[in-house]
């Protein structure tokens, strides 16, 4: 006879999480033309109030990729596909200056971002000569976090890996990409986090400045 504690062990198949946390009502199929890689790193697999888990059940072309260090071929392949041009989503910083601006982007393209913490992410692009070469794309004025409300943001520019991907996404492909439906989603997300648990440490995205939270 199953007891309460089988049913917290229960996984949904789809979306991975336990069924308690389920995020499969929220998910929002949303066109997209933009290929996107997250690498994130396995601290943040573990946390329920990640947002890359309805990241990627929502975008169709959104690959996710959990390590800290990888070797060189392999990240390789991750990061470049054939026929796409490929960014990094992050900011210029002293401690890891961007690469100089290439040409034109081209029609096809393929985002990187990286899912930590500031410092984590800082740490995983000056292991990887790779991914620091990329040419960037920043968010320079991100729109304001719903994440405020379980995440205690340093910093006003501070968005969770949702939210700085879909503002990358909409600068990259204009107004044909419509992320309200997600974003609102979203809401309904921190709503349900912050109705469960307590504010942590800020993690998400580094795109938008020095933690993106």
């Amino acid at each position: 006879m199953n007891g309460p504690s089988t049913l917290r062990r229960a996984i949904c198949a789809h979306c991975l999480r336990p069924q308690a946390t389920c995020l499969c009502a929220l998910v929002q199929p949303t066109v997209h033309r933009t290929e996107v890689l997250v690498l994130q790193h396995p601290q943040e697999q573990r946390q329920a109030k990640n947002s890359v888990a309805l990241l990627r059940l929502s975008l169709a072309r959104c690959e996710v990729v959990v390590g800290e260090r990888f070797e060189p071929e392999t990240l390789q392949a991750l990061l470049q596909r054939p026929g796409r041009d490929t960014r990094l989503l992050y900011p210029d910083v002293p401690a890891a200056p961007a690469p100089p601006a290439p040409g034109p982007m081209g029609a096809s393209l393929r985002l990187v971002v990286i899912d930590a913490t500031w410092r984590k992410s800082l740490r995983m692009l000056l292991e990887h000569p790779a991914l620091a070469a990329l040419p960037r794309l920043s968010l320079d004025a991100p729109a304001p976090t719903r994440y405020r409300a379980i995440r205690a943001a340093r910093r006003a520019d501070q968005v969770s890996t949702l939210e700085a991907t879909v503002q990358a996404l909409a600068m990259l492909e204009g107004p044909s990409f419509d992320a309200t439906p997600l974003l609102d989603a979203f809401g309904r997300f921190v709503a349900g986090v912050q109705a469960r648990q307590r504010p942590q440490a800020p993690t998400g995205c580094p795109g938008a400045g020095p933690r993106a939270g």
